[in-house]
């Protein structure tokens, strides 16, 4: 099985996907589909967009999963598909299309209320509860970080990433109050992140309920290829339970040490990372799991595989 996997929110930067779109007029016919779904010029917004406008939420969602298939598309072209794919949290909208289980103009139109609403939700957080945000905890695993902030108001284990990488997110309170119980669990370091909200936890909950009825709009199939949740670390039965997962998600923690796991079990032949930037295969290569997931952000990328092979 060749497995790919996608990338989430922090994978932007300005101009990712650029030499895909010069170089293919099926990427150019993706990115006038994904320009009529999210109802903005998305070749500008990726190719002129600042850091800031890129960063920003209720931008970033779209560009990501535009730019990831981007991406699978030109590895599509060349005759490489998946035989089981997953994304990491906003990834898994990518995977989905990969899975056959939403359409492309369906998932962006998807991830563009998904950005919008989580944005709201960080807002309104804000505004009740005053600063929040995510850090990374550098040092023990996922178990170690849950049960040390268990105790504590407003803070949650949010994207378990690997042996000795977890990110928590919460209130800026909650995250401070649990600092000294995450060093005595043996962290080295709580790095905070620049990100707009406390994703993966249940103070996203607004979030997830606006979301579950835009889904409801949506068509859901059942997948044609193995892919696998964020939230169960497990194979997707349906297309109506890949909708209650993506619920799910907005206030559950992404299991990506489980899903790795997950996928090493079925012992694939080769893991590409399909989407820009290099995150997915640092984390893998940090997994302790062996083997590699190789980067395609870019043509280079994609070339090396072919030529190496």
């Amino acid at each position: 099985m060749v497995v790919f996997l996608y990338p989430g929110q922090g994978s932007q930067f300005s101009g990712m996907a650029k030499d895909f779109y010069e170089e293919y007029q099926e990427v150019r016919d993706l990115f006038v589909l994904a320009s009529d779904a999210c109802g903005k010029d998305m070749a500008k917004l990726l190719f002129e967009g600042s850091e800031e406008e890129l960063k920003a939420t209720e931008n970033a969602q779209a560009a990501i999963v535009l730019a990831s298939l981007a991406s699978r598309k030109v590895l599509e072209l060349k005759g490489l598909t998946s035989g089981g794919c997953a994304g990491h949290s906003l990834g898994e909208y990518s995977a989905l299309v990969d899975a056959g289980v939403l359409s492309a103009g369906d998932a962006l139109k998807a991830v563009t209320f998904r950005g919008q609403y989580m944005a709201e939700a960080g807002a309104a957080v804000i505004k009740e509860k005053g600063e929040i945000g995510m850090a990374a905890v550098i040092g023990i695993g996922p178990e170690a970080v849950r049960k040390a902030v268990e105790n504590f108001d407003d803070v949650w284990s949010a994207n378990e990433n690997g042996p000795a990488q977890v990110v928590i997110a919460g209130t800026k309170a909650g995250m401070d109050s649990a600092g000294g119980a995450l060093k005595e669990a043996g962290a080295r370091r709580v790095i905070p992140l620049k990100v707009s909200g406390p994703f993966h936890t249940p103070l996203m909950k607004d979030a997830a309920a606006k979301l579950e009825g835009a889904l409801a709009e949506l068509t859901f199939n059942d997948p044609v290829k193995t892919i696998w949740s964020n939230v169960t670390a497990e194979p997707v039965k349906s297309g109506s339970e890949a909708k209650e997962l993506l619920v799910k998600q907005i206030t559950g923690a992404v299991r990506w040490l489980d899903l790795m796991q997950a996928v090493k079990n079925e012992d694939p032949e080769a893991i590409y990372e399909v989407g820009p930037g290099k995150v997915l295969t640092g984390l893998w290569a940090k997994s302790g799991l062996g083997g590699t997931c190789v980067p395609t952000g870019n043509i280079g990328d994609i070339e090396k595989i072919f030529t190496e092979n």
